[in-house]
C-alpha cells in the first residue's frame, strides 16, 4: 500500500508539471486582476472550511469510535446542543453573504469602464464572430482584422460584441471575463490591457464543430506602436468588399487576415446594444465611421 500511495503522489506530481499556468490567474488588466482576486479569495476561504471540516471529521471518528462495551450499553439521551447548531447555521449564511458581497461589488467594477483610465477616450473595437472566426472591426482608424488583435496598452477598450452565427462567447482570459456575442443585439465588454505582452483569446461557448479552434491572437503593445501598425495596415493592406466578407463569413476556419474599411460600411452591427448599465439604447456604427470620415 505505501509503494502504491507513493507512485501514485509521483503520478499527479508528474502531471500536473506538464500543466501550463492558468491564464486568469495571470492578469494583464485592471478587470482580470479583479477576478483573479475574487477568485484566489475563493479558494483561500474554501481551503480553509475544508481543513477546517475535515480536521473535526477526523476528530470526532477517534473521539467517539466504538468501544468495548457490553451488549445491554445503552447510550445516554442527548438534546441539540443550540451553540451548535447555531455555528451550523450562521457560519455557512455569513460566508455566501460574503461571497454575495464581494460578487455583486466586483460585478459593477468589471461592467464599468477601468477605473484607471476613466479620464481616457475609449478605442471602440466591433468584434463579431462567424463560424468559426472571429472579425474586429475598428471604425475609427477604418481598418478590419480576422483572428487576431493588435490593441494599445494603458488605454479602455470597449468592444461591441455580436454574432453572423450562433451565441458565441468572447472571452480573453488574461484581460478579463468572458461576455455573450448574439445576432439581434450588441452587448459592451469594457478591457485594458497594462502591459505589452501576446495573449489567446477564444470562443468560449460551444457552437458546433468548429468550436474547438474558434480561437484568436491578442497583442498588447505600446500607443505609439499601434498608431505605426495603424499607418502600415492603411499603406499594404487591401480594401475589404462586400463580396469578401460575404465570402468570410462562410463556416469553416481562417488564419489571420488584414483589411482596410471595415463590414460595418455595408453591413452594420446590429441597432440595439445592450450596455453595461442595462438599460437598452440605440447604437450602430454610423457615428463613429462619421467621425472617421470627419477626420479625414
Amino acid at each position: 500500500m505505501k509503494r502504491l500511495f507513493l507512485a501514485f503522489v509521483f503520478t499527479i506530481v508528474t502531471v500536473l508539471t506538464g500543466c501550463e499556468p492558468l491564464k486568469v490567474l495571470d492578469p494583464k488588466g485592471p478587470q482580470a486582476e479583479r477576478q483573479a482576486h475574487d477568485i484566489l479569495i475563493s479558494i483561500g476561504i474554501m481551503s480553509f472550511i475544508v481543513i477546517v471540516v475535515f480536521t473535526i471529521l477526523i476528530y470526532v471518528l477517534f473521539k467517539y469510535r466504538a468501544s468495548k462495551q457490553s451488549p445491554d450499553y445503552e447510550p445516554p439521551h442527548i438534546e441539540g446542543n443550540k451553540w451548535v447548531e447555531a455555528l451550523c447555521v450562521g457560519i455557512p449564511v455569513i460566508i455566501v453573504t460574503y461571497f454575495s458581497f464581494v460578487s455583486v461589488q466586483s460585478n459593477y467594477i468589471v461592467e464599468a469602464k477601468p477605473k484607471a483610465y476613466e479620464d481616457k477616450e475609449p478605442l471602440v473595437i466591433y468584434a463579431s464572430s462567424s463560424n468559426w472566426k472571429w472579425h474586429f472591426s475598428y471604425p475609427e482608424e477604418d481598418i478590419e482584422t480576422v483572428n487576431y488583435l493588435y490593441i494599445p496598452t494603458d488605454r479602455p477598450i470597449e468592444f461591441k460584441l455580436y454574432s453572423y452565427g450562433p451565441i458565441t462567447s468572447f472571452w480573453i482570459p488574461q484581460l478579463g471575463g468572458q461576455k455573450y456575442a448574439m445576432a439581434d443585439m450588441v452587448t459592451t465588454l469594457h478591457l485594458a490591457a497594462d502591459e505589452p505582452g501576446e495573449m489567446i483569446g477564444r470562443n468560449a461557448n460551444f457552437s458546433g464543430k468548429g468550436f474547438a479552434e474558434n480561437m484568436f491572437n491578442v497583442t498588447a503593445v505600446p500607443e505609439k506602436d499601434f498608431d505605426k501598425w495603424v499607418k502600415d495596415v492603411k499603406q499594404t493592406a487591401k480594401p475589404l468588399t462586400e463580396k469578401k466578407f460575404n465570402e468570410l463569413l462562410k463556416p469553416g476556419h481562417l488564419g489571420q487576415m488584414t483589411f482596410t474599411g471595415t463590414h460595418l460600411d455595408f453591413k452594420p452591427a446590429p441597432e440595439h446594444n445592450h450596455s453595461a448599465s442595462g438599460k437598452p439604447v440605440d447604437c450602430n456604427a454610423e457615428e463613429l465611421l462619421q467621425k472617421n470620415n470627419n477626420q479625414k
